[in-house]
């Protein structure tokens, strides 16, 4: 079929972007918390970190070695050392209360502040301490052995931050790296935007729960749980709902049920060829507009806001019931909606160009996502369909690391073409 009859048979249809849009202007980051931070991992700053003291707090040493006067090292050698007095000791956490004059030296171990008069440290290494030790010799002297600079192996307080400098910014993601800055600077608790509630409800009479006795005509609900792990991995919180079977009651009592959450994930029931019941049911509670989008898989999708008596609503995204269709439906426009809720600032996954190892075909006109998996040799990327393409081959989708973007207006593409990838993940074996 040609190009232009493709177009024409899917006149009707949203494109990718198009869908995107919508779907995006119904979200927004959401209200403020305060969380302990070690429980803030992977959650966006919603104010300001201004540091109230010097990180670190006092000059202190870099190194476990001698606090000296950086003149008491000029000349020296291995084979000339200068001798110095030992005054004592200055271990981390202690104040000390000895200055360091022209011929003496104070022991200091990393960390400890730098004593008054001092403006170097010289590291055990680099003075005679081993050969002392190793001769019995007493340690209220030491020989120095290599020359230093002023300022050698110390560590200025406010090195890392300054006080009343802008320690963390608004809008970052807190990392492990960011969870230790907090520590240090004292703090047990910070506010960020919350995580959203994402309620998931599977649909159909074929569906039973996991650890059931499988029959025939029946299906494990493999949607609830494949799509639960999309929304942890994003961030967002998932809470399944189970299953409604095909009758208005059950369905009706279970969408009651995520009234309260931030986004309502539905599995199956948006297509043409699906039962009524289940647009109906939606189309009763709220403003839902059921859609053809430009893609394979996952044409079919559905999305709108579901009302409930109490005044209570909350944006549904009506996803295809074949489990490949809903995870890259959920990809495309859910993942980005809990990102956006989440504050985030990135909402779409890295993309690379690799060279295709097969074929991908594009039989009617749509953008497909074709199941890859992305390795790199020497300095090129390359992508390997994983298998049959079915929207119902959950298996290939296990395989893949990436989605080949195959565009709309091109019918084929072949062996060792260039092919656009958007990566699901970097695993160990895929380097950056």
């Amino acid at each position: 079929m040609s190009t232009h009859k493709h177009r024409h048979r899917h006149a009707d249809m949203l494109s990718v972007e198009e869908a995107y849009e919508r779907i995006m202007t119904y979200f927004a980051p959401l209200d403020v918390e305060p969380k302990p931070i070690l429980e803030a991992l992977g959650q966006v700053l919603a104010v300001d970190i201004r540091a109230e003291f010097d990180i670190p707090l006092v000059t202190n040493s870099a190194m476990d070695g001698y606090a000296v006067r950086h003149m008491d090292t000029n000349g020296v050698s291995t084979q000339s050392p200068k001798l110095l007095k030992v005054l004592g000791i200055v271990a981390a956490g202690m104040v000390p209360t000895q200055e360091v004059t022209l011929g003496t030296a104070l022991r200091i171990m990393t960390g400890a502040p730098v004593p008054y008069g001092a403006d170097c440290v010289v590291p055990f290494e680099e003075t005679d301490e081993i050969d002392r030790k190793r001769q019995a010799l007493s340690l209220d002297h030491i020989g120095i052995c290599y020359e230093q600079s002023k300022g050698n192996h110390i560590r200025p307080a406010g090195e890392d931050i300054r006080q009343g400098s802008l320690a963390l910014e608004k809008g970052c993601t807190i990392r492990q790296a960011e969870i230790g800055v907090l520590a240090s600077l004292g703090l047990n608790e910070v506010h960020v935007i919350r995580r959203p509630v994402v309620a998931i409800l599977a649909t159909g009479d074929e569906l039973i729960h996991v650890g059931e006795q499988i029959a025939n005509g029946k299906t494990y609900d493999s949607n609830s749980f494949g799509l639960a792990a999309a929304v942890q991995s994003c961030g967002g919180v998932p809470r399944i709902l189970g299953i409604a079977k095909d009758n208005l009651n059950d369905l009706n009592e279970k969408l009651e049920q995520g009234l309260s959450a931030d986004l309502l994930l539905t599995s199956a029931g948006v297509s043409r060829g699906d039962y009524d019941i289940v647009k109906d049911a939606l189309m009763e509670r709220g403003e839902i507009g059921f859609w053809s989008v430009r893609m394979r898989p996952a044409k079919p999708l559905a999305f709108g806001v579901i009302k409930g008596p109490n005044g209570m609503a909350v944006p549904h995204l009506g996803l295809p019931g074949n489990p490949v269709s809903a995870m890259v439906a959920f990809e495309e426009f859910g993942r980005p909606a809990i990102l956006h809720m989440l504050g985030k600032r990135k909402l779409r996954r890295p993309v690379i160009e690799a060279v295709l190892e097969g074929s991908i075909h594009n039989d009617d006109g749509r953008r497909v996502f074709a199941r890859v998996q992305v390795n790199k040799r020497g300095d090129t990327y390359y992508a390997t369909p994983t298998g049959p393409q079915g929207s119902n081959v959950l298996s290939s989708m296990s395989k893949a690391n990436g989605l080949a973007l195959c565009p709309e207006e091109v019918p084929v593409m072949k062996e060792n073409d260039r092919v656009i990838v958007k990566m699901l993940d970097w695993n160990e074996e895929v380097d950056i």
